[in-house]
């Protein structure tokens, strides 16, 4: 098992800290509900069976671990919330099936080499901030042969552009690659290097949807959206001003929906990768 502590200069544990309470802070369970749908579809695809054992990196408050568990494969979640945890504990709970979850960081996972058949993360293992440990942990713990999933927001997408309208207000971590890269193509490619000996990219779609209007549904992510909510808490009434108006722009640009109600489409780069042999 690696249970060897990781090495960190005092500004990257500065960071983790930040990050870590970035997530923690609003309630990403209730953002997770409005993209369950596509989060299940994810996970069909990848034809889990009966018995093999899945890893889910960064999984939230359990929208992939709990359609995987259904299908009869033995799961385990990793996030660094422990909220968001605790819900997919509940989740689990409440339908009558064994995961088990547990507290811990993308970076460093506290797990034996070649544990899992499939390793999977949804919008999660990409926004640890050393992407070179994300993809040698990803590594380590899939066997060789098994899979290894990620689906990624691409830079050009809805949440991609909303990403970078919030950094054009506030300014992202200094020295931190941006998470977007995970939904570049050529950039996945390097990463995951000679580590797998197939790889598998295609752009999708997903879609959220919300029961009120833009003006409703930013305040929901304000409130909820760990980033979002940061976002709005370092900025004074005037730059909090300016962020909501530039996200109305850009909301109301792609509602899909025009009668009370919000839906748009984001587009996230899915990965599907071999682990070498």
């Amino acid at each position: 098992m690696n249970t060897a502590k990781l090495q960190m200069t005092t500004e990257m544990e500065t960071l983790k800290t930040k990050l870590k309470a970035t997530w923690i802070s609003g309630d990403f369970g209730k953002i997770a509900e409005s993209f369950t749908g596509g989060a299940a579809e994810f996970v069909k695809r990848l034809d889990l069976k009966p018995g093999i054992r899945v890893l889910d990196v960064a999984c939230g408050s359990g929208n992939q671990s709990i359609p995987a568990a259904r299908t009869g494969a033995e799961i385990t979640g990793i996030d660094i919330a422990p909220n968001l945890i605790e819900q997919a504990r509940k989740w689990a709970e409440q339908e009558d099936l064994e995961i088990r979850f547990d507290e811990g960081d993308a970076e460093n996972l506290p797990y034996e080499n070649a544990g899992f058949d499939v390793v999977m993360t949804m919008f999660g293992a990409m926004f640890a901030p050393r992407p070179e440990r994300v993809s040698a942990e990803l590594l380590r713990v899939c066997r060789p042969g098994g899979v290894i999933a990620m689906a990624n927001w691409t830079p050009t997408g809805f949440i991609g552009q909303m990403f970078k309208l919030v950094g054009a207000h506030v300014a992202p971590p200094p020295n931190m690659p941006s998470p977007l890269l995970w939904g570049d193509e050529k950039t996945v490619r390097e990463r995951l290097g000679d580590g797998v000996s197939e790889i598998h990219c295609e752009p999708r779609l997903i879609t959220f949807t919300f029961p009120f209007g833009v003006a409703e549904t930013i305040e929901f992510w304000r409130e909820f959206y760990g980033p979002t909510h940061k976002a709005f808490a370092a900025l004074d009434e005037k730059g909090q001003t300016a962020l909501r108006r530039a996200l109305e722009k850009l909301w109301t640009e792609n509602n899909l929906s025009g009668h009370g109600t919000t839906q748009v489409e984001s587009e996230y780069l899915e990965i599907t990768a071999v682990r070498k042999r």
